[in-house]
């Protein structure tokens, strides 16, 4: 029998686990903690491996949700999420599971990667980069940050979850993004998501420039480099209010893009993220299957990376 084709999969942990979270109804193992989100996110995994079945996978971690080079360009960059701690907001039910994802992880031997000083897109911009052209390359997320990584010629595409979960996702390709935004290629959706703006991380965008106009600015020039050339050159096409607005905005474009752009050179450690053939840790994975009612979703991941 040949062996499968090498396909990675990478996922935007907190993007999934946040999803499951506020999606699976409340429960309660027998530790007394919540396991709504441990036991979403191992049946999300099990769902996608089943359907996909990818060769590699990385489970993609924030170990910077926030990151300080990307504050230092916009201090407003995800501002209305801070706690009162100065980290993220998050619910205290789904902090405490956190702990128990990663032990999940770990006990499966399924690579969990995360990189001081950057957040999950990061890792996950760096890794498909790394992979390019060596295997396609499938992004789980519920984030359209990610679309700018979408290169057909190279096989890499993201599974949006946003609307259909991991079950029915979004499959977006450039002709997805074609389609829904008016820009053929990732690069130009990132020049265009600059302009928009994203007001759920921070990002104000050109006031007056929305979605649409955006994308009709980017096809036009090619590139948000290239449209800031032409404003600078005094491009007749050019005027009006929509000239003054974006003149106006010239500080938050020079910032805007590397906020926005994914790292592509985050110090990524070398890690085998072949898909496990057997379990990494028993006791672990007994201890927590026991602990906190887990033996079903740990049940479901086993079979669908086919270890007895």
């Amino acid at each position: 029998m040949d062996a499968p084709a090498s396909k990675l999969l990478l996922l935007d942990s907190a993007s999934l686990y946040f999803r499951a979270y506020f999606g699976v109804p409340e429960v309660v193992g027998p530790s007394g903690t919540p396991t709504n989100a441990v036991r979403g996110l191992l049946d999300m995994i099990a769902t996608l491996v089943e359907r996909g079945r990818p060769t590699h996978l990385a489970a993609c971690w924030d170990n910077d949700w926030r990151p300080a080079f990307r504050v230092a360009a916009i201090p407003s960059y995800k501002a209305h999420r801070l706690a009162a701690d100065g980290g993220e907001e998050v619910p205290e039910a789904l902090a405490v599971q956190v702990p128990l994802i990663e032990a999940a992880l770990a006990a499966l031997g399924l690579a969990r990667v995360g990189v001081d000083g950057y957040e999950a897109d990061d890792v996950i911009g760096t890794l498909a980069g790394s992979h390019r052209g060596a295997m396609p390359v499938d992004i789980v997320t519920g984030d359209r940050d990610l679309f700018q990584l979408v290169d057909d010629e190279h096989a890499i595409r993201v599974l949006y979850t946003a609307r259909g979960g991991v079950r029915s996702p979004d499959v977006v390709d450039q002709a997805f993004i074609a389609g829904k935004y008016g820009v053929t290629t990732g690069r130009a959706y990132a020049d265009m998501a600059v302009l928009r703006g994203d007001t759920s991380d921070g990002l104000p965008g050109v006031a007056g420039i929305g979605e649409k106009t955006a994308a009709k600015l980017i096809t036009s020039y090619g590139t948000l480099e290239a449209l800031r050339a032409a404003i600078d050159g005094g491009d007749p096409a050019l005027k009006g209010a929509q000239r003054a607005r974006l003149e106006a905005a010239k500080d938050y474009l020079d910032a805007a893009p590397q906020v926005v752009a994914v790292a592509a050179d985050a110090p990524v450690p070398t890690l085998d993220l072949t898909l496990p053939t057997r379990v990494a840790d028993p006791s672990l994975m007994s201890r927590l299957a026991v602990e906190h009612g887990l033996t079903s979703s740990f049940d479901r991941v086993l079979t669908a990376l086919r270890i007895g």
